[in-house]
């Protein structure tokens, strides 16, 4: 009878709370054995697709189940001519990076950061979040009409009856002199005046047609998120022009000398912003808003490496993403921890967050017109 095996790929931070926690429940008599593996494989990130080729003999790999946009999961298992059992993980890696060569360039922490921009949380930042709170429904990653799984009754009772007051999502941490961004400076509008504050410009952006509106009547027009919705690159862009990585085109006539002194001095003034965030910013810090002293979010994960893009399990109500008097504003202050620097914080939406309902903080359904 052949034994069926089931390999759990895991941040490392959380593997040894996952084991003690599985070795937990397992029966004494069982024949079910459970170990960790992390020392004889490897986990890779391949953004792009293996699908022509097929997995390379002794790999196995997926598109990650949770988002396209997180790659492809490229799990190393070893074979008869590479046997990872007798290399080292870095010997793993170099093995990966070679054979992929050809086909992709390698670039060594990139999975980070695009985890953080498309707002995507993992291992040891859950701990001690509801599902919900963590966007596992929204993450193909729980299922409402399963049996009976731990914290099964909160996280049904929460879905089909409660309220998610809490989500987690990605801000960008920006100074409070610098200019907003466009998409949130639409959004601030969209939220304080509704359809009716934006201009013709900002329709065209959000692609809404004024002529749908007068056709379908008073109160048919289809609003637009109220808040940037982004795609990881999208967001990586406007990162990196935030972070001063991306140059705005200087004026015509200006010395040479000048534009590279003006590019240096704005290089060094982001660099050391970016430093400045990343001390501050930690893990379980607080994000004050400093217009009435309240606490509206929680930092679940510090800074992205060389950026000031975090996620944080933020109120929705202070987002304006759920029903309240409270809207967020492009004007925004707060204070992170303990430092007493005021901040800005511009919050967005992944690019694979369904419409929210305003009333529960839950993804809206979707009916489908009905045939003819």
């Amino acid at each position: 009878e052949e034994e069926e095996e089931y390999l759990i790929d895991v941040p490392g931070d959380a593997a040894d709370e996952l084991l003690a926690h599985l070795k937990m429940y397992k029966l004494r008599r069982s024949k079910v054995t459970i170990g960790d593996e992390s020392s004889c494989m490897s986990v890779h990130t391949v953004y792009g697709t293996l699908a022509d080729g097929g997995s390379p003999p002794g790999y196995i790999a997926a598109v990650d189940p949770r988002h396209p946009s997180l790659g492809m999961r490229v799990l190393n298992i070893g074979n008869d001519d590479n046997n990872t059992s007798t290399t080292t993980h870095e010997e793993r890696t170099s093995q990966f990076a070679s054979l992929m060569s050809d086909y992709f360039p390698p670039s060594f922490g990139t999975y980070d950061v695009i985890r953080k921009l498309a707002g995507i949380a993992e291992g040891t930042e859950l701990t001690n979040k509801t599902p919900l709170e963590c966007n596992h429904d929204f993450l193909n990653s729980i299922s409402f009409n399963k049996g009976c799984y731990l914290g099964q009754e909160l996280t049904a009772r929460t879905n089909f009856t409660g309220v998610i007051r809490k989500r987690i999502m990605p801000c960008v941490i920006v100074d409070t002199q610098m200019e907003v961004p466009r998409p949130w400076l639409w959004a601030s509008m969209l939220q304080e005046h509704g359809l009716d504050g934006l201009d013709e410009r900002a329709k065209a952006a959000l692609m809404i047609d004024e002529d749908d509106e007068e056709e379908g009547g008073a109160g048919s027009e289809i609003m637009p998120p109220l808040l940037p919705r982004l795609s990881a690159p999208g967001a990586g862009g406007l990162v990196a022009m935030l972070s001063g990585s991306v140059l705005p085109l200087p004026d015509e006539g200006v010395a040479e000398e000048k534009k590279a002194e003006d590019e240096y001095k704005t290089m060094e003034e982001a660099s050391k912003f970016v430093q400045e965030i990343s001390s501050i910013a930690g893990e379980n810090s607080k994000i004050v808003d400093t217009k009435d002293g309240r606490t509206i979010g929680k930092i679940v994960s510090s800074p992205a490496p060389g950026t000031t893009v975090l996620l944080a399990q933020m109120r929705m109500d202070r987002v304006g993403l759920l029903g309240g008097d409270n809207k967020w504003s492009r004007v925004n202050r707060i204070l992170i921890g303990d430092s007493k620097k005021e901040l800005r914080y511009l919050p967005f939406m992944p690019l694979w967050w369904p419409d929210v309902d305003s009333e529960t903080g839950k993804g809206k359904i979707v009916e489908e017109e009905e045939e003819n």
